[in-house]
């Protein structure tokens, strides 16, 4: 069986139990900003070789949004990869790299940017953009993260 290169190992710095502050950006599914709080449970799996991410998304208290990712490296395409599925019904994936600090991932249609900014060993930023169009890309979230015992 294959072993975790360092590009699978590198992925690993985003394994454990993360609680955030979330900004949601107006939007086609919310017309004004809001705040909410963020968890993601992330685990190393499959021998190291992927990463399995349950998340959830509250709001005064209920939860709102739940989503599920498996992370990993594509040695083909030289590139991470994102598999997300989530309570709003519609697959998605995205392919990504690293970027100094930054792993970023695209979506497959092209509009959608998930980026994940590490901080240091207990923190790390998420953000998702959209593209308004062909030159310009807008928030639609925004959340500082930190790890949790």
């Amino acid at each position: 069986m294959p072993e975790p290169t360092p590009h699978h190992r590198r992925l690993h710095v985003l394994a454990g139990s993360w609680r955030g502050d979330e900004t949601l950006y107006p939007s086609p599914w919310a017309p004004e900003q809001q705040t909410a709080i963020g968890t993601f449970e992330i685990r190393v799996a499959v021998d190291g070789l992927f990463l399995l991410s349950d998340y959830e998304e509250s709001q005064g208290g209920a939860v709102v949004f739940r989503g599920h990712g498996v992370y990993g490296w594509d040695p083909t395409l030289e590139r991470y990869t994102m598999y997300w599925v989530d309570s709003m019904g519609r697959p998605n994936q995205a392919l990504g790299i690293w970027d100094a600090d930054r792993l970023v991932f695209t979506g497959e249609q092209g509009s959608t940017r998930y980026i994940y900014t590490i901080v240091d060993a207990d923190h790390f930023s998420f953000r998702i953009e959209i593209a308004r169009d062909d030159a310009s890309w807008s928030p639609l979230m925004d959340g500082s993260f930190v790890r949790v015992p």
